[in-house]
């Protein structure tokens, strides 16, 4: 169970600079909650997964995980029960690094370092295992350069690789963002069954107001560093695009075109 207990985040305190990205942030996401989050630029979104992962430390309040206090802890200390995949599909992959062994280093992850061989032959089941499950072919590919891979073959092995030591939380920082539509709707299939098989407590940000809605549990509105709205149950199922924009826009937020932009009409990318 993660638990944000009155999160206070500040940039540049006490200077003309001074950002207060977070104010006062109170949340529980118990294992198995799947949590999608939205808001416009500048909400706190992106300051939340930092917190979470470690990457940030609050100006006030504490992190639980599982009842422990992990408020100052930084990432590679989180590292065994925190995973996170990125926007950017090559920021959670060494390109010139084999399959094989991005996947070892995954696996690898919270662990001290110590010589060892990296992949034996149970590991190596595992890996094709979990690759398999993508329809990719990967799992026949385990010494090729990631590099070679394009950008949706990327980001689904980057999600392979966050969930290959079963976190406690799992964080998707827009993982969807890069991708076009098509790729998109393969991957969020991923995430959803990856989620289930898990049993942990995700976080989901994204700026596509339809995914926000259609998957998970529950649905978080961020507007100027706090929560403003917690959609779940019956209240998230009848929830409508047009209803999200409502409460984002009565906050005085900005609602870009790209969080409405309908599947059918987004422009193709490089997720091919």
């Amino acid at each position: 169970m993660l638990t944000l207990d009155d999160v206070r985040l500040t940039y540049n305190g006490g200077t003309s600079a001074e950002v207060r990205a977070l104010r006062g942030v109170t949340l529980t996401i118990p294992a198995g909650e799947f949590v999608t989050v939205v808001g416009s630029n500048g909400a706190g979104k992106s300051s939340l997964i930092k917190l979470v992962a470690g990457e940030e430390r609050p100006t006030s309040g504490r992190v639980e995980l599982d009842g422990r206090d992990v408020t100052r802890l930084p990432v590679h200390r989180r590292a065994r029960d925190v995973a996170r995949v990125f926007d950017d599909p090559r920021a959670g992959s060494l390109p010139e690094l084999s399959i094989e062994d991005n996947l070892a280093l995954a696996l690898s992850r919270g662990q001290r370092r110590r010589l060892r061989f990296a992949v034996g032959g149970e590991r190596r089941a595992l890996m094709r295992e979990r690759l398999a499950v993508l329809g990719l072919g990967l799992e026949r590919r385990l010494a090729d350069p990631v590099g070679l891979l394009s950008a949706g073959q990327r980001q689904s092995l980057t999600m392979v690789m966050a969930g290959l030591r079963d976190p406690r939380v799992l964080l998707l920082d827009e993982h969807l963002a890069a991708l076009d539509p098509g790729t998109q709707r393969r991957v969020l299939e991923l995430t959803t069954a990856m989620v289930r098989r898990l049993g942990c407590a995700t976080v989901m940000v994204t700026h596509n107001m339809e995914h926000a809605i259609d998957v998970g549990d529950r649905l978080l509105v961020m507007s100027r560093g706090e929560l403003i709205a917690d959609f779940s149950g019956e209240r998230k199922a009848a929830l409508s695009v047009e209803a999200l924009v409502e409460t984002i826009a009565s906050a005085g937020d900005a609602v870009s075109d790209r969080m409405v932009l309908r599947e059918e009409a987004a422009p193709a990318g490089a997720g091919r």
